[in-house]
Protein backbone atom coordinates (compact mmCIF):
# COMPACT_ATOMS: atom_id res chain seq x y z
CA UNK A 1 0.00 0.00 0.00
CA UNK A 2 3.11 2.24 1.12
CA UNK A 3 4.64 1.85 -2.15
CA UNK A 4 1.47 2.93 -4.04
CA UNK A 5 1.16 6.02 -2.42
CA UNK A 6 4.57 7.52 -2.86
CA UNK A 7 4.13 7.89 -6.80
CA UNK A 8 0.77 9.48 -6.28
CA UNK A 9 1.71 11.68 -3.13
CA UNK A 10 4.99 12.97 -5.53
CA UNK A 11 2.65 13.56 -8.38
CA UNK A 12 0.41 15.88 -6.05
CA UNK A 13 3.27 17.55 -5.08
CA UNK A 14 4.96 18.05 -8.28
CA UNK A 15 1.65 19.73 -9.54
CA UNK A 16 1.26 21.94 -6.74
CA UNK A 17 4.76 23.28 -7.90
CA UNK A 18 4.12 24.09 -11.15
CA UNK A 19 0.24 25.45 -10.71
CA UNK A 20 0.21 29.10 -10.68
CA UNK A 21 -0.91 30.58 -7.04
CA UNK A 22 -3.41 32.88 -8.68
CA UNK A 23 -4.90 33.15 -11.75
CA UNK A 24 -5.72 36.71 -13.11
CA UNK A 25 -9.37 37.07 -14.68
CA UNK A 26 -9.68 40.16 -17.38
CA UNK A 27 -13.30 40.76 -18.79
CA UNK A 28 -14.05 42.30 -22.08
CA UNK A 29 -15.11 45.60 -21.93
CA UNK A 30 -19.06 46.90 -20.87
CA UNK A 31 -20.10 50.25 -20.48
CA UNK A 32 -22.32 48.60 -17.69
CA UNK A 33 -20.14 47.08 -15.96
CA UNK A 34 -17.79 49.82 -16.12
CA UNK A 35 -20.01 52.27 -15.13
CA UNK A 36 -21.08 50.11 -12.35
CA UNK A 37 -17.77 49.82 -11.22
CA UNK A 38 -17.01 53.37 -11.16
CA UNK A 39 -20.48 53.78 -8.82
CA UNK A 40 -18.94 51.11 -6.21
CA UNK A 41 -15.99 53.31 -6.14
CA UNK A 42 -14.01 50.50 -7.06
CA UNK A 43 -10.74 50.16 -8.96
CA UNK A 44 -10.71 49.39 -12.15
CA UNK A 45 -7.72 48.47 -14.26
CA UNK A 46 -8.07 49.22 -18.22
CA UNK A 47 -5.69 48.04 -21.23
CA UNK A 48 -6.46 49.22 -24.31
CA UNK A 49 -5.13 46.93 -26.66
CA UNK A 50 -5.07 45.36 -30.27
CA UNK A 51 -4.83 41.68 -31.84
CA UNK A 52 -2.04 43.11 -34.04
CA UNK A 53 0.09 45.33 -31.65
CA UNK A 54 3.09 43.89 -30.75
CA UNK A 55 3.68 46.04 -27.42
CA UNK A 56 0.00 44.86 -26.44
CA UNK A 57 1.58 41.44 -26.59
CA UNK A 58 4.82 42.19 -24.59
CA UNK A 59 2.72 44.29 -21.88
CA UNK A 60 0.00 41.09 -21.36
CA UNK A 61 1.76 38.95 -18.98
CA UNK A 62 3.27 42.14 -17.13
CA UNK A 63 0.20 43.85 -16.76
CA UNK A 64 -1.04 40.21 -15.40
CA UNK A 65 1.22 39.86 -12.97
CA UNK A 66 0.83 43.66 -11.73
CA UNK A 67 -3.23 42.42 -11.35
CA UNK A 68 -1.74 40.11 -8.56
CA UNK A 69 -0.68 42.75 -6.32
CA UNK A 70 -2.78 43.25 -3.28
CA UNK A 71 -3.89 47.25 -4.22
CA UNK A 72 -5.39 45.47 -7.17
CA UNK A 73 -7.22 42.45 -5.45
CA UNK A 74 -10.53 43.35 -5.72
CA UNK A 75 -10.10 45.11 -8.53
CA UNK A 76 -12.02 44.97 -12.00
CA UNK A 77 -9.93 44.51 -14.71
CA UNK A 78 -10.97 45.24 -18.20
CA UNK A 79 -9.35 45.09 -21.46
CA UNK A 80 -10.82 47.54 -24.33
CA UNK A 81 -10.45 46.29 -27.78
CA UNK A 82 -8.87 49.46 -30.14
CA UNK A 83 -10.43 48.51 -33.05
CA UNK A 84 -13.98 48.32 -31.54
CA UNK A 85 -14.72 50.04 -28.45
CA UNK A 86 -14.84 53.75 -30.46
CA UNK A 87 -16.72 55.40 -28.19
CA UNK A 88 -14.04 54.64 -25.38
CA UNK A 89 -11.34 55.63 -26.92
CA UNK A 90 -13.36 58.85 -27.61
CA UNK A 91 -14.52 59.53 -24.05
CA UNK A 92 -11.73 58.48 -22.20
CA UNK A 93 -9.16 60.56 -25.33
CA UNK A 94 -7.47 57.25 -25.81
CA UNK A 95 -5.65 57.74 -28.89
CA UNK A 96 -3.46 54.49 -29.24
CA UNK A 97 -3.67 50.63 -28.63
CA UNK A 98 -1.15 50.05 -25.58
CA UNK A 99 -2.66 52.55 -23.45
CA UNK A 100 -3.13 51.28 -19.65
CA UNK A 101 -5.51 53.41 -17.29
CA UNK A 102 -6.58 53.18 -13.75
CA UNK A 103 -9.38 54.63 -12.19
CA UNK A 104 -10.61 54.82 -8.65
CA UNK A 105 -14.45 55.11 -9.05
CA UNK A 106 -14.52 57.20 -11.64
CA UNK A 107 -11.49 59.38 -11.19
CA UNK A 108 -8.30 58.45 -13.41
CA UNK A 109 -5.55 58.20 -11.58
CA UNK A 110 -3.00 56.98 -13.97
CA UNK A 111 -2.37 56.27 -17.73
CA UNK A 112 0.41 54.78 -19.43
CA UNK A 113 1.01 54.49 -23.08
CA UNK A 114 3.21 52.09 -24.90
CA UNK A 115 5.14 51.02 -21.13
CA UNK A 116 6.76 47.71 -21.32
CA UNK A 117 9.76 48.29 -18.86
CA UNK A 118 8.35 46.24 -16.14
CA UNK A 119 9.32 48.35 -13.15
CA UNK A 120 7.94 51.26 -14.64
CA UNK A 121 4.34 49.70 -15.92
CA UNK A 122 4.10 48.54 -12.36
CA UNK A 123 4.59 51.75 -10.83
CA UNK A 124 2.67 53.69 -13.49
CA UNK A 125 -0.39 51.56 -12.13
CA UNK A 126 0.25 51.28 -8.27
CA UNK A 127 1.26 54.30 -7.02
CA UNK A 128 -2.01 56.29 -6.83
CA UNK A 129 -3.87 53.52 -5.56
CA UNK A 130 -5.19 53.24 -2.05
CA UNK A 131 -3.83 50.72 0.46
CA UNK A 132 -6.12 47.42 0.90
CA UNK A 133 -6.68 48.52 4.04
CA UNK A 134 -7.31 52.24 3.78
CA UNK A 135 -9.79 51.05 0.65
CA UNK A 136 -12.54 50.09 2.64
CA UNK A 137 -12.73 47.31 0.29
Amino acid sequence: MRSILRPIVALVALFAMTTPALAVTWTNYSQTDFEQAQAEGRIILVDVYADWCPTCKVQKPLLDDIAKEAALEDALLIRVDFDTEKDFLATHRVPRQSTILVFVGAEEVSRSIAETNPERLRTSITAELPTPSSSGQ
